[in-house]
């Protein structure tokens, strides 16, 4: 897992298992947000997979699924999730590009 922090309290990532959580916890992480379509790839966990991990390891969760450029309503649900949610944040996606447009968007 190659995580590469945007802020202080604001990181991403491409995507995560199960078998990342504990390593994000002990990381420091309170909350992950996953911007990943469920589906997107045959070889990925679906968000609920990663939610029940994260919840157990008493990690706060979203899901903002991003297809091309967020729309006006996913920036707003990113800035409400980052307003919400205890940081730090670790957000995911395949590769961490759109966690890292979707924050930018937010900021703004």
């Amino acid at each position: 897992m190659n995580v590469m922090p945007l802020t202080d309290n604001y990181s991403v990532t491409a995507q995560i298992s199960a078998d990342d959580i504990a390593a994000i916890a002990a990381a420091g992480f309170k909350s992950i947000i996953c911007n990943r379509p469920d589906q997107e790839s045959a070889d990925q966990p679906d968000f609920a997979t990663i939610d029940a991990a994260a919840q157990a390891a008493g990690l706060k969760t979203a899901y903002i699924p991003i297809t091309g450029m967020p729309s006006p309503e996913q920036t707003a649900d990113m800035a409400q999730a980052l307003s919400d949610l205890p940081a730090p944040v670790l957000a995911y996606c395949r590769t961490g590009n759109r966690s890292s447009i979707i924050f930018n968007a937010a900021q703004a």
